[in-house]
Order: C-alpha cells, then sequence, then structure tokens
C-alpha cells in the first residue's frame, strides 16, 4: 500500500509434512528456494502458475478438483526446477539420484510397485549393473541401502493407505509387498512405534 513498484500477487500454500520422517529430498532442500523465470526459463513452471492463477481468480465447474491437482503440479515442477539447477558437480544426495541414469529407473520400479518381490539383483538389473555395484552406486547418492529404502517405502505407502482409505489391513499389507498381516504390523510398529490400527485411529482423530 502506497507503494509505486509494479504490483506483485503472492500466492501461498503449505504442506503438512511428517517431520519424524522426512523424506531424503526434503532434508536436502534449502530454507528458501528462489527460481528466476527471466529469459524463458522453468516455462513449465511459470504455466502451471498461470493455469492455477486462473482457477483461483475465475472458478468454474471442475475448479475444485482441477486446483488441488495445479497446487500438487506446481510443487512437482519446483522440485524439478530446483534439481535442475543444481550443478552437475555440486549436486549431490537426491539432487544427484534424481539425474542418474543408473539410479532413477530403481525408484521408478519401487515406486510403481512397492509391493513387488524386489532384491538388490533384481533392482540391479534395471539399473544395468552388477549387484555390487548397483549396491554402492545406491547407497551413495540416495543415503541409504535399496533394501532400507524399499522397506521405507512401502511404509509410507502404507501410511498413505491407512489414512486415505478404509481398506483392511490384509489388504493394505498386500499393497505394501507383505505376505502376513502379523509381518506387516510388526514392520509398521517397528517403522512408526505403533500399531497399524492405532496409526489408522490417532490420524483420523486429529
Amino acid at each position: 500500500m502506497g507503494a509505486d513498484g509494479p504490483r506483485t500477487s503472492l500466492l501461498c500454500g503449505h504442506y503438512h509434512l511428517d517431520q519424524g520422517r522426512p523424506h531424503p529430498l526434503v532434508r536436502q532442500l534449502p530454507e528458501i528456494i528462489h527460481l528466476s523465470t527471466r529469459h524463458g526459463r522453468h516455462s513449465e513452471l511459470c504455466s502451471a502458475v498461470q493455469l492455477l492463477g486462473s482457477e483461483l481468480e475465475n472458478p468454474r465447474i471442475g475448479s475444485a478438483g482441477i486446483v488441488p491437482a495445479l497446487i500438487d503440479s506446481l510443487l512437482l515442477y519446483i522440485l524439478r526446477a530446483w534439481i535442475e539447477e543444481q550443478p552437475p558437480t555440486e549436486a549431490r544426495g537426491w539432487a544427484a539420484a534424481l539425474s542418474d541414469s543408473a539410479v532413477v529407473p530403481a525408484l521408478a520400479a519401487v515406486h510403481e510397485d512397492p509391493a513387488a518381490p524386489w532384491t538388490v539383483e533384481s533392482l540391479a538389473g534395471r539399473a544395468g549393473l552388477s549387484r555390487a555395484a548397483f549396491a554402492r552406486r545406491f547407497t551413495a547418492l540416495v543415503g541409504e541401502p535399496p533394501m532400507a529404502y524399499l522397506t521405507r517405502w512401502r511404509m509410507t505407502t502404507a501410511a498413505r493407505l491407512l489414512r486415505e482409505s478404509d481398506a483392511p489391513l490384509t489388504t493394505v499389507a498386500a499393497r505394501s509387498g507383505y505376505g502376513s498381516e502379523y509381518a506387516f504390523a510388526k514392520a509398521f510398529k517397528r517403522e512408526y512405534g505403533q500399531a497399524p490400527g492405532g496409526y489408522r485411529r490417532d490420524v483420523r482423530a486429529v
């Protein structure tokens, strides 16, 4: 108010993250990310911002479903732009892992089908490396061994299903890669400190 500079619009939002189990990428992010769109840089990000702004300023039929999807897309475009801006010689952790031609196929396989009976050898096959070479490379870039990451992702998948669906525990166990509800409950309690049923009740009571 009272300024003579160009008009500035601020778009604010937030995500609730599990600070007790932050994803390795989240731990690596700086406190502030500044992305310049000058000279045509990050055109997809610009388009996403424009689409979101249009839906917010002029809501129409379907906006209730479009806006959340655009917000999620905007976050992914921001993360992609930040990763791509990291100099190759300085890239580390997930910024390097997501640009690595061997690690990316293995990560994609785990994310797309966490219930599959993955082994270090089968993931190494996706990466096109020997078992030992893949394990070393994955651990160095991702920050934990392949099977540890697989367990983390399975538990993340299970927690999401418990929060967002009414699927019975046997179904959640199967979709998270566990052949028995007992084995699943034991692994989940080790990761989250409570049984799956108790976790579901607690998160829904908030």
